[in-house]
């Protein structure tokens, strides 16, 4: 059963998404509130996939995508991006850092689900 951690400023946002993929997928869902929580959760125990926002206080989203992709325990976790930045350049940069998705909200649930199943192979 995979492992999923959303980071996320948005406490609606953070529970939307973590509803949906428990009832869609059964899925084992943590989530926190920025960066630096998202660090401390991944220390305990590392997430099959990370979907993270790119704004939120304390640390952002590019902030922590860079730092996973650093850390040798954390490199290979699969990032989805789910933020508010339509921007080119926007998603550009944070596929660049390593994320491996970028989506735009207003997210379609689905859509999230689709995104989230393919880098952990799922059907």
């Amino acid at each position: 059963m995979p492992h999923v951690l959303i980071v996320d400023d948005s406490a609606v946002d953070r529970r939307l998404v973590s509803e949906f993929l428990r009832k869609e997928s059964g899925w084992t869902v943590e989530d926190a509130a920025n960066g630096v929580e998202a660090l401390a959760r991944m220390k305990d125990a590392a997430p099959d996939i990370v979907l993270t926002d790119l704004n939120m206080p304390v640390m952002d989203g590019l902030k922590l995508i860079s730092l996973m992709r650093g850390e040798e325990a954390l490199k290979d976790i699969p990032i989805v991006v789910i933020t508010t930045e339509g921007a080119a350049e926007d998603r550009e940069r944070a596929l660049n850092l390593g994320a491996n998705e970028y989506l735009t909200k207003p997210i379609q649930a689905n859509r999230v689900l689709a995104v989230a199943r393919a880098p952990l192979e799922l059907a």
